[in-house]
């Protein structure tokens, strides 16, 4: 934090935050907006928790947070899949899905104590893939399906159902895709 700039505080701090979050193109990070307002990452997160709290569509995902607009008046078209595979095989998966123009929302696998386990991936081009797969590297954490030996599935979202279906065939050709 800077010493000579003013901490944003309280209510004006998460009108700034989701005004932000609302028009920015990309995900921003907790420590970005912590060096905008001038408070510690620690806020941000709690402001975020209040934002969610008042039903704002604001997701965490491992490039930051996303305010969740619909950007678009054309429908979106999801499905969930079931997939398998190694961990070092999920670049491969993850590119497959967003080459065929797929946005792959999330994680979910079936956790014998916990029940089911969601995460939010979030990636919808190559560069967002290596992102995600270098601060899983970064961080030294696990993939979820390492937890159901490989098995997982993802809610994946396109335009068009052509794209789902062409995406799944692939999967398929690859040897990844368990059903959809």
């Amino acid at each position: 934090m800077k010493e000579n700039q003013k901490k944003v505080l309280g209510e004006k701090r998460r009108e700034l935050i989701l005004s932000w979050l609302q028009s920015e193109g990309s995900p921003l990070t907790g420590s970005e907006l912590s060096k905008r307002t001038n408070v510690s990452r620690q806020i941000i997160v709690q402001d975020i928790s209040l934002l969610k709290a008042r039903n704002e569509p604001i997701i965490a995902t491992s490039q930051g947070y996303v305010y969740m607009q619909k950007k678009h008046e054309q429908p979106l078209f999801q499905r969930l899949i079931v997939c398998h595979h190694k961990p070092e095989q999920t670049v491969d998966e993850l590119n497959l899905l967003v080459d065929h123009g797929v946005v792959v929302k999330d994680v979910i696998v079936e956790h014998p104590v916990y029940g089911e386990l969601t995460a939010s991936i979030m990636v919808r081009t190559r560069k967002e893939v290596t992102e995600f797969l270098n601060k899983v590297k970064e961080t030294n954490a696990s993939f979820l399906s390492q937890l159901t030996e490989g098995i997982h599935l993802h809610t994946i979202e396109a335009d068009s159902p052509a794209k789902l279906d062409d995406a799944c065939q692939a999967l398929d050709d690859a040897g990844f895709l368990v059903e959809s």
